[in-house]
């Protein structure tokens, strides 16, 4: 899933591709590179962000949404709110990626199982600027997977189809470092709750941590290795700044898993 931020204050690429010419330029190379979803953003949520008007969240997102599907991309509109998911989805976007899991906006869920798209439902406990203060948890594998379970079964409650439902864990979102290596660690017990997974690890502050306070495009190498990881682990899919080398790790990861069944035939 590549990234497309349609904004001027996204924690990495903000205001890179504001325009809709840039956005959709963005969006074709990432086409072009391999990725299977294009995920188009006009809300930053990193920590401390501020909302902007629904208004000018459309005016952002419709026209670069519009011309990647014109362009062949499978779109996804990132947004907590059900308004832009509809008015995406009536653009071409295929699937809703929602940082909220339906928590922000309450119509959100029925307006997804009405459309009859695919959901993504994140792990979220508040909005950008109040969810570094939401980061206690008594067990943070055990909490979240049950906090994800919650969010699962109303989604499922409200109509969304069980084989258009997809859990993220939110890294990063009311998560402290440590915790968010828990996450990782634990896809397992994630990936008992029974839907595929959403991983968005891509350039952010905990690997920033790791590698002694690298700046968010310095830290490509680290994510593709996660990439490479969650790969692996069978995870449905990952949402990324770059595509290219991202792709090639799974495939490196694919190959070797054929060659683990049998070899090429």
């Amino acid at each position: 899933m590549g990234i497309v931020n349609v904004t001027p204050d996204s924690f990495s690429d903000g205001g890179d591709f504001l325009s809709a010419e840039a956005a959709i330029a963005r969006g074709r190379q990432l086409l072009a590179e391999g990725a299977d979803l294009i995920d188009v953003g006009g809300e930053s949520t990193r920590p401390g962000a501020a909302r902007v008007p629904v208004q000018e969240e459309l005016r952002r997102v419709l026209p670069v949404v519009a011309e990647l599907v014109a362009a062949g991309a499978a779109v996804s509109i990132d947004t907590t709110r059900a308004e832009v998911a509809k008015a995406a989805v009536a653009a071409g976007a295929d699937l809703v990626n929602d940082v909220s899991g339906g928590l922000a906006d309450p119509a959100m869920l029925d307006v997804v199982a009405e459309l009859g798209v695919g959901y993504v439902a994140m792990h979220w406990r508040g909005h950008s600027d109040v969810m570094q203060q939401l980061t206690h948890y008594d067990d943070v594998l055990r909490d979240v997977a049950a906090e994800l379970a919650q969010r699962r079964d109303t989604a499922l409650a409200a109509g969304i189809a069980p084989d258009r439902l997809v859990l993220d864990p939110g890294l990063g979102f009311a998560k402290t470092p440590d915790a968010n290596w828990t996450l990782l660690a634990g896809l397992d017990e994630l990936a008992a709750l029974g839907q595929p997974l959403l991983i968005g690890a891509s350039r952010k502050r905990f690997l920033g941590d790791l590698l002694d306070g690298r700046e968010p495009r310095q830290r490509d190498d680290a994510s593709v290795a996660l990439t490479a990881l969650c790969a692996e682990r069978g995870v449905w899919g990952v949402r990324t700044h770059t595509v290219r080398p991202h792709a090639d790790a799974v495939a490196v990861v694919a190959r070797l898993a054929e060659e683990r069944r049998g070899g090429v035939q």
